[in-house]
């Protein structure tokens, strides 16, 4: 039979009101406190899993919110699917608040109760669960003494019972049998007739010790009973807390009821309703499509600033921009190239047109245009190697990976092994600045070369 249902009226050997049988009542004290620690593991168990389950709505929303604002989904849609992000997000808090209401409310609160209502006694039991057992046995003593002289009684009278009926079968057989002397047919008949006394006093005393047991009985009932009330109202109160526990942990648990839960939904379906498709394909035909601003080709008049397309990379890095050496002396005692001092960059003030030519590019060393008076010529054994060093610190020297030809006037032109310096580093359109040994200075694509 199922503890969850209603027993009948059999009589068994387990009811209560047999010798001892108030054990069960008493193991309910010593159940209730292993109640109280199952209820708190189980809480705690619940605890953790709201935990992990926070945990993984956040690692859920940290792991796609990079792929989508940085992916290619656009406007509002992107924005309704961020917000189906802040929805875990919001979620995870509030499940993580669950976790602690039920770590530090509940079970804390069960565990203060369990403190409270069970106290340790020797040999590893509950003064409670002493105290309710002394009681039975107390209030149940003087039956169980007279119970047990009635069982004694019983067991005499049926004893004697059974000796009369051999007695009784003894002097049919002797009677029936005609050799049979006299004198041993009477001691067998008052054998039999001594039977019959015995037995009828065994019976008298049965009877007597039963009717003493019957009637201590309502006064052993009313005692037992007092001791088993004393009890209900104990676990009343352990199931009216039980009771409340689990109505406050239904409550942490019921969502639907916090305010914060249902803004986080009605802020999620806001956020979707709002999206407008029409609005994300209007943004993208103006970002990446025909809505974007061009700069159409017009016919340009060559003026001497015009003489060549500016490119859109020369609008970003100028080849003026770089360091220039300003004041070059040559020092006495090596005869070596010495740089004193290095200015900011200044463009160079263009020629006038007495002074232009498209073969000979202006001398930023000398006022004159005399080749001579530059300080990188080779006036000793050691000039290619010192122009060099000198050129080495001017900027970083690289290697060509790939052969590339220059499309544009300001672009470089090299071959695959080539090496030359790299002025500038790596625009945010991937273009570097560089200069070859010809003393050509432009851009070139920076994942063309490798430093050395």
């Amino acid at each position: 039979m199922s503890l969850f249902e209603e027993p009948l009226g059999e009589v068994t050997s387990e009811s209560f009101w047999e010798v001892g049988n108030y054990k069960h009542t008493v193991r309910r004290v010593d159940d209730g406190y292993r109640l109280c620690s199952d209820m708190i593991n189980c809480l705690h168990e619940r605890g953790r899993l709201e935990k992990a389950y926070a945990q993984q709505l956040q690692e859920w929303a940290k792991k796609w919110r990079p792929n989508i604002e940085k992916g290619p989904q656009y406007g509002t849609i992107a924005k309704a699917w961020i917000a189906l992000l802040a929805e875990a997000e919001s979620r995870a808090d509030l499940h993580a608040e669950v976790r602690s209401l039920l770590v530090r409310s509940d079970e804390e609160r069960v565990r203060a109760w369990q403190r409270d209502s069970f106290h340790r006694a020797m040999m590893g039991t509950f003064k409670e669960s002493r105290d309710v057992e002394e009681a039975f046995r107390k209030a149940q003593k003087p039956w169980a003494k007279r119970l047990k002289e009635v069982e004694t009684s019983k067991k005499a009278y049926h004893t004697t019972c059974k000796e009369e009926r051999l007695a009784e079968n003894r002097e049919g057989t002797a009677r029936a049998d005609s050799a049979m002397a006299a004198d041993q047919l009477k001691k067998i008949t008052d054998k039999l007739d001594k039977c019959r006394q015995d037995t009828l006093k065994a019976r008298e005393r049965y009877e007597r010790a039963l009717q003493d047991l019957n009637t201590l009985t309502p006064k052993y009932m009313e005692d037992m009973e007092a001791v088993f009330d004393t009890c209900q109202a104990v676990e009343l109160k352990r199931l009216s807390f039980f009771r409340e526990v689990l109505l406050s942990v239904r409550h942490h648990l019921d969502l639907s009821v916090n305010p914060s839960f249902c803004n986080i939904f009605l802020e999620l379906h806001n956020a979707i309703s709002t999206s407008d498709t029409q609005e994300d394909l209007k943004l993208f035909r103006n970002i990446r499509g025909p809505g974007m601003p061009m700069n159409w080709p017009t016919f340009e008049e060559f003026t001497l600033d015009t003489s060549r397309t500016i490119s859109r990379k020369e609008k970003t890095k100028k080849l003026t921009d770089g360091v220039t050496l300003t004041n070059i002396t040559i020092s006495h005692e090596t005869q070596r190239p010495t740089i004193e001092s290095i200015s900011a960059p200044q463009p160079f003030p263009p020629p006038g047109p007495a002074d232009w030519s498209d073969d000979e590019p202006t001398n930023p060393f000398g006022s004159n245009g005399d080749v001579e008076s530059n300080p990188f010529g080779e006036e000793d054994g050691d000039g290619d190697g010192d122009g060099e060093a000198l050129e080495s610190k001017s900027g970083v020297l690289v290697r060509a990976l790939y052969d590339y030809a220059g499309q544009e006037e300001d672009e470089l032109t090299f071959s695959s092994g080539e090496e030359f310096i790299k002025l500038e580093d790596e625009d945010e359109q991937g273009w570097c600045k560089g200069r070859l040994n010809s003393g050509t200075v432009g851009l070139y694509p920076a994942n063309y070369v490798e430093e050395i």
